[in-house]
């Protein structure tokens, strides 16, 4: 299929995510990745020299390589992108971009510092850095682990299926450790167990900042148990890491935000934007009891598109993934589809003594061949996170393959540059084979129930992740397409998706097609990332929590987007904004194993850059 055939729907009036560059743009950028030191210094003395002249005369400097703007002026920072009810977004008021002969092809946020709360955000940072101030929150997160919050797939009804009973445990931790939280703000309880926490702002015309989370973690297979370095429910601090299954994922998100909203009650902070925790309690489970009745009563109390943003946890992590000193921070703007595909094959029974010449085993394993056999075609879509991703990478990544860089510039105008930088990439870093295309993994199969007995039926289920250019509807033809020439061959008759497709006689038996578990999900609209949009308040906080770390020396960070594989609670939360951002503020080398697997764990200063990134997210927000 062509690269052009290819495109991602932008809501009206919203700008694309990648620009296209002219003529002109493109020859000049060209010219500057042959020679790029000598431009690339001058104009890094030229802006230091400027930006100190700014300081002395006006009070405040311009972004570029290791210096950050300083705060805007308080009426400068009135002006913002977070929207109220019946006004326009207003344009951010902090400098230019930088660097402009890039921002084309990677536009970049401004730098966002707390200005009206400057010193309270100050005094935080000091709090932060303190080490008895580190233990107690080092503590409060350990407690958090070592509580066996696991959700399952088969869990039942919320009130009938006693595995829930461990989430009453943990609220009681939760508000034994922060009281002041739970005693000040709005507390709501949604389906037993789903939190959603208040925080009133005294403008009530200003749309309310939603940041979620999620209690719930997955399972630790009992036969593991053994190879972690610490029990997987111990929350054991060595000193440097925090082990324990929920301490990257999500117990670490969760319990910062609150360390964040503790610190700020402690000092008699007072928003003026609304503010809204949601805690669902079985994201690793789809969702459903938790995020999926959370959903509904947001939308009820706020209104459909009646919130400004939401952040919730994603899979980027930020550091210098591409080598190099510069910094590469990665939210999710987008994610991935999903559909879990069941196959379910019926024959007749029998002894095992006289066997047709295909059990029905046999059988659904020809079809499984078959569905592997034939992947989904990849794409590179302009205007996508694959595609944002590689321009970013090309524009700033000082170690990124030259041949992908060219590529890359190519790709802006040029499909056939396009179709080759997709399979450049995925020859280059495997996992874009997961970013580009639909994926498909046959996760589950069973059938049988006696050695001597012919099994009559046998199912599968095919777990997908839809890619960004395609549909659920697209993936069930795919799949059919691929199922029914092998049913025909055995004289087996076709319901797919309850429609009847079948060229075969049906003699052999019967194959249904279906949505295993209901679940089927389109892949989730763009937010959109204009100078208007609130996207910019939340890149421009990463930039500025990453630039104010203690021990920062790199040579400039880069917000590049990130397409999620995988599914978060968000899925729920499309009614109440356009503005959905997945993001969790963990350098990639402060997770030590990743998550849903052994040694779990968050290394903890690095934890503490968490804490520091929510808190100057909310003041931040409430000053626009």
């Amino acid at each position: 299929m062509s690269a052009k055939q290819h495109s991602l729907d932008v809501p009206k009036g919203q700008a694309a995510v990648i620009l296209p560059l002219s003529t002109n743009s493109k020859a000049q950028s060209s010219a500057n990745t042959k020679n790029p030191a000598p431009r690339s210094k001058l104009f890094q003395r030229l802006f230091l020299l400027l930006s100190a002249l700014c300081y002395a005369y006006f009070g405040y400097g311009l972004v570029y390589g290791r210096t950050h703007i300083t705060h805007p002026s308080a009426s400068d920072a009135s002006t913002g992108v977070l929207a109220t009810h019946g006004q326009q977004a207003l344009k951010l008021k902090l400098g230019p971009l930088l660097p402009s002969e890039h921002s084309d092809v990677c536009p970049q946020p401004k730098t966002v510092h707390p200005s009206k709360h400057r010193e309270l955000a100050e005094e935080l940072d000091r709090l932060y850095a303190d080490e008895a101030y580190k233990l107690k929150a080092y503590n409060a997160l350990s407690g958090a682990v070592q509580i066996p919050t696991e959700s399952y797939d088969d869990l039942g009804p919320v009130g009938e299926d006693p595995r829930w009973d461990t989430f009453a445990e943990f609220h009681e931790y939760l508000e034994r450790t922060f009281p002041r939280v739970f005693e000040t703000l709005k507390v709501t309880k949604v389906n037993t167990y789903g939190i959603v926490l208040h925080w009133q702002g005294s403008d009530e015309a200003a749309l309310p900042v939603v940041m979620a989370a999620h209690q719930d973690v997955v399972p630790v297979e009992p036969a593991t148990a053994d190879d972690w370095i610490h029990p997987p429910y111990s929350g054991f601090f060595d000193g440097e890491w925090l082990w324990g299954r929920g301490s990257c994922d999500d117990k670490s998100d969760l319990v910062a935000g609150l360390q964040a909203i503790d610190a700020l009650l402690e000092r008699g902070f007072q928003p003026k934007r609304t503010f809204v925790w949601a805690y669902g309690f079985d994201e690793e489970a789809s969702g459903v009891q938790g995020a999926g009745h959370l959903a509904p009563y947001l939308e009820e109390t706020y209104g459909r598109d009646g919130v400004a943003l939401i952040l919730d946890e994603g899979g980027g992590a930020w550091g210098t993934q591409y080598g190099g000193d510069v910094i590469f921070a990665v939210p999710s703007l987008s994610e991935k589809g999903y559909l879990d595909v069941k196959i379910e094959v019926t024959t007749k029974g029998g002894h095992s003594s006289v066997p047709p010449k295909h059990t029905a085993v046999g059988l659904l394993s020809s079809m499984i061949v078959a569905i592997e056999s034939e992947p989904h075609e990849a794409a590179l879509v302009r205007g996508g996170g694959a595609y944002n991703s590689s321009q970013c990478a090309a524009t700033y990544a000082p170690e990124y393959p030259e041949r992908l860089r060219q590529l890359a510039r190519d790709a802006v105008d040029s499909d056939s540059a396009l179709e080759e930088l997709r399979d450049a990439l995925m020859d280059e870093f495997p996992r874009f084979e997961a970013v580009l295309r639909t994926t498909q993994a046959v996760d589950l199969v069973q059938g049988g129930v006696k050695v001597n007995a012919l099994p009559e039926k046998v199912t599968a289920v095919v777990n997908h992740r839809i890619a960004e250019h395609s549909s659920v509807t697209e993936l069930k033809e795919h799949f059919a397409s691929v199922v029914v020439p092998v049913a025909a061959r055995f004289n087996l008759s076709v319901n797919a998706f309850g429609k009847n497709v079948s060229a075969g006689n049906g003699k052999g038996g019967h194959v249904v097609l279906s949505d295993a578990f209901g679940t089927g999900l389109e892949p989730s609209p763009v937010t959109p990332m204009g100078t208007d949009d609130p996207y910019q308040i939340l890149a421009g906080t990463i930039k500025a929590t990453i630039a104010s770390a203690k021990g920062y020396n790199a040579s400039g960070v880069v917000v590049a987007l990130l397409l999620q594989l995988g599914n978060t609670d968000t899925r729920y939360y499309w009614n109440l904004t356009r503005n959905i951002v997945r993001y969790k503020h963990l350098r990639d080398v402060d997770r030590y194993n990743g998550a849903h697997t052994v040694n779990e764990a968050v290394r903890a200063r690095g934890w503490i850059e968490s804490i520091r990134f929510f808190t100057k997210f909310i003041l931040n927000c409430d000053e626009y």
